[in-house]
């Protein structure tokens, strides 16, 4: 059975009058964890180009290379997307729900927001609004500032660029502990390990990008303090 016919089979067991949130009240284990995390980002996606006031073709082409949608199931996506875009609800609502779901999974939650940091760019642009949309949902989701700010610095253009946020470290962390930060950087972001979170494979290409700058920040780091 494939990942979209679970989602649609999750939007046919709503009860009349439900709201899409309510998926994330009976989504709790694999392949279940799959569909949430796929509708988490269809759904807050969906909240995000509200937000922006618009949803371009690249931002469409964005989602698209995070989920291959096979021919014939564009329908289900799209009736996710409109779900979301025509619920009353904030999308606080939605980003709370999807935080109590993955509340014992912080790198889901992290996974969720690089394919969200992904899409908002896709235009070329990165604007104000989506930017406050995306701290928001970061806090939401328990992340701290500077993890914020190291997931924009490597989407947004024109970020201020620091190695410690990169690794979601404090700059007086000793090396050690810095290291530390590395190597589960590194190892959480194997493929193995994304799909026992629950991440469909084809959103495990963004962990590439992710792979570059974390190993980047490190050789950084390390380089500086040995001088």
């Amino acid at each position: 059975m494939s990942l979209w016919t679970l989602i649609s089979d999750a939007l046919a067991a709503l009860a009349k009058g439900e709201v899409l949130a309510a998926v994330f009240d009976r989504l709790r284990t694999p392949p279940e964890r799959s569909v949430a995390f796929t509708i988490a980002i269809i759904a807050l996606g969906a909240k995000m180009a509200k937000a922006d006031g618009s949803v371009t073709r690249a931002e469409v082409a964005a989602f698209r290379q995070v989920f291959a949608i096979p021919l014939g199931e564009e329908d289900n996506a799209a009736r996710v997307f409109n779900l979301a875009r025509q619920d009353v609800a904030g999308f606080d609502t939605y980003a709370r729900k999807i935080a109590a779901m993955f509340r014992d999974d912080r790198q889901t939650l992290l996974d969720i927001m690089e394919g969200l940091f992904h899409i908002a760019v896709a235009d070329g642009d990165y604007h104000a609004n989506e930017d406050a949309f995306l701290r928001e949902v970061s806090e939401i989701f328990g992340l701290r500032d500077c993890c914020f700010r190291g997931l924009r610095e490597r989407y947004a253009p024109d970020q201020p660029h620091n190695p410690y946020d990169v690794l979601d470290v404090d700059p007086g962390a000793p090396l050690d502990d810095i290291r530390a930060a590395w190597k589960r950087a590194v190892r959480e972001s194997h493929p193995d390990r994304m799909q026992a979170r629950g991440v469909p494979p084809e959103a495990v290409k963004l962990a590439e990008r992710r792979l570059i700058a974390v190993n980047a920040a490190w050789e950084e780091i390390s380089r500086s303090r040995a001088a």
